[in-house]
């Protein structure tokens, strides 16, 4: 049984440290946080998975069971009973996730920047979460329409207005979300760089939708014989941007390696904390790997939010035990050693 602390996972690189921490985030989240296919988790020459694992509830202990067979539906269940709607499981085990690859965050392309924040957004807000799937819902049916007019060279607007209007006002709304959301979390972001930077630079995000427009319905319908030529949507908040800045400028051109660390970690634990205030629970933190990935300073400002115990329960994975050991000997926290053995 993990400790409800530190728990520090410790073996050979390949030994399957990583995966404890995956299977902890699906049983939480319905999905692998590294495999964006479910078939991926299966073990090689086998045709299934199962994931099981006992959460603390409050004052009662939850059963939560996923499993998985090739070419079946997954099912996943709280104390054996099935969950209708996946949606309806995130959010009640909320968890943060820190690990190596965060900075792709800043390099790579709008898309994992949205992911990042709805992520967020989904296990915060029930309401976000059902939006959110169901504006995806009507864009993959609209854009599948547009592919069929252009393959057919004709245009039906009434049929095409029974997507649009839909489209339109689930966009509205979800651009609320994501406006009220960025209120309350940069304070949060800005505050957890401060504390990692020691207050040396100053930070911000800007979230960037056309969907702010006041006729943002009217150049949406405009649109359409574009959306025809390139036969998908091209305006919508899955067009959103998030643009990250360190003193005014692009964190992602002008920002160096250790700014664009501290910049990830603290839109991390910025997570947590409107995470823990949401849920009105401590989410579980997972940090994978981070030791080889950080300098000494940002490891003690980590280490000294878990010293306060203000992290909760939290999952720290490493290949080198004594690294490990030194680094949390003298956290006041109980810590928990567990060897991961590697396996053939």
């Amino acid at each position: 049984m993990f400790g409800e602390h530190v728990n520090c996972l410790v073996g050979e690189n390949g030994s399957g440290k990583t995966n404890l921490l995956d299977a902890i985030y699906f049983l939480t989240l319905t999905k692998s946080a590294f495999q964006n296919q479910d078939a991926l988790g299966i073990r090689h020459a086998n045709d299934f998975f199962v994931l099981d694992g006992i959460f603390k509830d409050s004052d009662r202990n939850i059963q939560i069971t996923c499993s998985f067979q090739r070419g079946q539906r997954k099912v996943f269940m709280a104390d054996k009973k099935n969950y209708e709607r996946l949606s309806d499981h995130i959010g009640l085990f909320p968890l943060v996730l820190i690990a190596p690859n965060d900075t792709d965050l800043i390099r790579d392309g709008s898309e994992e920047r949205r992911r990042f924040f709805d992520g967020v957004l989904a296990q915060a807000t029930p309401d976000y979460l059902h939006d959110f799937l169901q504006y995806n819902k009507i864009l993959t049916q609209r854009n599948g329409l547009l592919k069929l007019f252009a393959e057919r060279n004709y245009l039906d607007e009434d049929l095409l207005e029974t997507y649009n209007e839909p489209l339109i006002s689930l966009a509205i709304r979800i651009y609320g979300h994501r406006r009220q959301f960025m209120d309350r979390f940069l304070p949060l972001f800005r505050k957890y760089y401060a504390f990692l930077s020691s207050g040396r630079e100053d930070v911000d995000v800007l979230y960037e939708s056309e969907v702010s427009s006041p006729d943002f319905a009217s150049q949406f319908r405009k649109n359409h014989s574009r959306d025809l030529h390139a036969q998908r949507t091209g305006k919508g908040i899955h067009k959103d941007e998030y643009v990250f800045e360190i003193d005014g400028i692009t964190l992602k051109k002008f920002g160096s390696q250790g700014q664009q660390k501290s910049f990830v970690i603290a839109l991390k634990l910025a997570q947590f904390e409107l995470l823990k205030i949401e849920k009105e629970k401590t989410p579980i933190l997972l940090l994978d790997d981070i030791f080889d990935k950080l300098d000494d300073r940002r490891i003690h400002k980590l280490i000294e939010l878990i010293d306060t115990g203000f992290l909760g329960q939290v999952f720290i994975t490493d290949a080198r035990p004594e690294r490990s050991q030194k680094i949390l000997e003298n956290v006041k926290a109980d810590v928990r050693y567990f060897e991961i053995e590697k396996r053939d």
